[in-house]
């Protein structure tokens, strides 16, 4: 009877902590995302102008994803030592002082400062991404993609509502004598650093560090690791989970970074870009909520083949769209914005899936450097593409790319057809 009861005030403790995550996830997560829309918005558009070169305008999107890659490494391995709050938090901090430097780099011209700025600054983006997790770690197994949906949702308000401030900041900093791509900048540090106050103050108790106590009996007596020390290899899924996540995230930076570039070449001002790109980011977040639901019922294969799909429908509507409608860039800048959600939310869950407390924070983290380091190739690769053939050439081949989902599944699915997560 003791043993029964444990088991319910452990139960009880998990649902509670899990409701209170899932607040602090969100209101950090609403910050988070005006934050991660500053560099998505301009910092091509700023590169281009300070750089004085648009085959260069990648170099920001590889930069600050190149940073991300660091972070996310560092966050996973100080999350398994220490917990989601103290990573998360130091991660959205490090981002706010990068954000703080490109400022500083605009405003006096410094191309050095604005390179190393823009690194630090990628710190927020990864620590954004990072976040889905902490709404995992004590979600029931079938109730994990809509706990990361949760997550990603949140971050709409602040993501769409982002690149639609580029004008009204860009008048701001104009009135501070700043330059006026600046002005998403200043959003993004009082964002990035918001958020990470709010992690450090409210997320307590830290759910890592429960689900890891609450896991310890099961996994392996009372450290959930091997008898020789050493903590369990993750899941096949896992590696899986990692390449869907891999693949859209290659495509959707290589259209994404370029788009404003291309619109900029076709004469629209700010306003148009940043109504594109906010209805870019709303799709990428937005329809999450359906898509964790979908993923937890129908699985995650499914609709991992949905992501290649909808990711070569947005590459061709993209590559056919004449430079001046506005229509058909939304419409695949939309698309682009989906497929990327769909193969994150189904990737996400499969890691967790394939993965237990007393290894899931490490290998999330490399497997999120993985990803953070396909974004920083495409960002760069995709100036030198639209540079050398066309924005057409380039959206073309992202989508194309997109459906080697496809085959990795099929591969997968071949090679094992019992490993966790699979529907």
């Amino acid at each position: 009877m003791p043993e029964a009861e444990n088991v319910t005030a452990d139960d009880g403790e998990r649902a509670r902590v899990q409701r209170r995550t899932l607040v602090v996830v969100v209101i950090s997560q609403v910050l988070g995302g005006a934050g991660v829309a500053a560099g998505v918005t301009v910092g091509a558009l700023l590169a281009e102008q300070m750089l004085g070169s648009a085959s260069l305008a990648g170099v920001p999107t590889a930069l600050f994803t190149l940073g991300s890659a660091s972070t996310a490494y560092l966050i996973g391995r100080v999350t398994q030592r220490s917990g989601r709050r103290l990573g998360l938090g130091f991660g959205f901090a490090a981002g706010g002082l990068g954000a703080i430097g490109v400022v500083v780099a605009a405003a006096s011209g410094s191309v050095p400062l604005l390179l190393v700025s823009l690194f630090v600054y990628g710190a927020g983006t990864a620590t954004n991404l990072q976040a889905r997790y902490a709404g995992t770690d004590l979600a029931a197994p079938t109730r994990r993609a809509t706990a990361v949906s949760i997550a990603l949702v949140s971050t709409t308000l602040g993501a769409v509502a982002g690149p639609n401030l580029v004008e009204p900041l860009g008048s701001l900093a104009s009135a501070l004598g700043l330059p006026a791509l600046a002005g998403p900048f200043l959003l993004a540090a009082a964002a990035y650093l918001a958020a990470g106050t709010v992690l450090l103050a409210l997320l307590r108790p830290d759910p890592f560090l429960l689900a890891r106590r609450l896991s310890a009996p099961v996994v392996s007596g009372a450290s959930g690791v091997d008898p020789k020390g050493e903590a369990p290899k993750p899941g096949a899924g896992a590696y899986v989970g990692a390449a869907i996540m891999v693949l859209t995230q290659i495509a959707m930076v290589a259209i994404m970074t370029m788009t404003p570039v291309h619109m900029r070449a076709h004469h629209h001002d700010l306003g148009d870009i940043g109504l594109v790109i906010g209805i870019h980011i709303g799709a990428m977040y937005l329809p999450s909520l359906v898509t964790g639901v979908l993923v937890d019922r129908i699985g995650r294969t499914p609709m991992a083949v949905a992501a290649g799909v909808t990711l070569l429908a947005a590459g061709i509507t993209a590559a056919v769209a004449p430079g001046d409608d506005m229509l058909l860039l939304v419409v695949a800048l939309a698309l682009l914005g989906l497929g990327w959600n769909f193969g994150l939310i189904s990737g996400t869950a499969l890691v967790v899936d394939n993965t237990v407390p007393a290894n899931r924070a490490r290998v999330q983290g490399t497997l999120d450097v993985l990803i953070a380091l396909a974004g920083a190739g495409a960002g760069v690769m995709s100036s030198l593409v639209m540079a050398s053939t066309s924005y057409a050439t380039l959206s073309l081949a992202g989508g194309v790319l997109a459906l080697l989902l496809i085959p990795v599944l099929l591969w997968a699915r071949g090679r094992s057809r019992t490993f966790a997560g699979e529907r």
